[in-house]
């Protein structure tokens, strides 16, 4: 009974910095200029069906690319020793120590008409051969402000948080299962399709979750890399409460309408993972 006691911080917490926003935004939602009721605002959301189709166009492009080179790292991370798999999982997690702002930038310089790596092509003739070849006056790649900008510091700044839960989750799985299906003849496919990657599914469904939402509602890396030419929900919702154009009435509704999505994308994953932990077919 008296440990009880001991979470009333906690509970005061989430009710100040989490409950009491949340309120916040359901009655601004809901709320006209005026302070009457009204549901104009999510009437007035349809006008930024694209914005809502690009943030999860991009945020789904990332979170597939970050499975894509996630997996394979986490599967090599688990079976490789103990002294390896220390300094590599340092390694991934060495530039979540700098912030995340300055993690940006680095790449703004890198992308840049005149950054690292174009002036990296210039140095070795790649922009003369392409020229000579094709007959084009080609002087950079133009990498800064597009889209591809935007989803490569996507999978930059969330990559660590799609390897480490495939990781965990390949790491405990018992090897003895693994040598169980090759003594019944499967073979290296067999056996990844059957055994770990069901077995492996919780873990990927929760770096899903936890790539995809952050990306979803990112508004930092759409404004440095896109340079303000893309887009995004982060972008839409802090113009509605920071920019010329204040509403916070629209922006509320925006977020109310974005946080749904997002629960109800996490409900659907969390249904598809129900039972999979354990499951093994041979």
């Amino acid at each position: 009974m008296k440990n009880r006691w001991l979470a009333v911080p906690y509970v005061v917490w989430m009710a100040v910095f989490v409950v009491v926003p949340l309120i916040l935004v359901v009655l601004y939602a809901f709320t006209s200029r005026d302070g009457g009721f009204t549901l104009s605002n999510f009437s007035t959301m349809a006008e930024y069906l694209v914005v809502f189709g690009r943030s999860f166009f991009l945020a789904l492009i990332a979170t597939l690319v970050c499975i894509l080179i996630g997996y394979p790292l986490a599967y090599y991370l688990a079976r490789e020793g103990e002294s390896m798999r220390r300094m590599a999982t340092m390694l991934i997690m060495l530039p979540m120590w700098m912030n995340f702002l300055l993690r940006t930038y680095s790449w703004m310089s890198i992308l840049e008409n005149t950054g690292l790596l174009n002036t990296f092509f210039q140095k070795i003739g790649l922009f003369s051969l392409i020229n000579g070849i094709f007959g084009t006056d080609i002087t950079f790649f133009h990498m800064i402000n597009t889209e591809g900008a935007i989803v490569l510091g996507m999978v930059y700044n969330f990559l660590p948080f799609m390897v480490l839960p495939i990781y965990t989750v390949i790491e405990k799985i018992d090897y003895r299962i693994i040598e169980a299906a090759q003594d019944l003849g499967a073979n290296f496919r067999q056996v990844f399709q059957k055994v770990i990657l069901p077995l492996s599914l919780p873990g990927v469904l929760s770096g899903i979750t936890m790539v995809f939402v952050p990306a979803v509602s990112t508004f930092a890396i759409p404004r440095l890399l896109g340079g303000g030419m893309v887009t995004m929900l982060g972008d839409l919702i802090e113009a509605q409460f920071m920019g010329s154009a204040y509403n916070p009435y629209l922006g509320s509704a925006i977020s109310l309408v974005m946080m749904l999505i997002v629960l109800i994308c996490m409900a659907v994953m969390n249904r598809f993972g129900e039972g999979e932990e354990g499951a093994v077919v041979l």
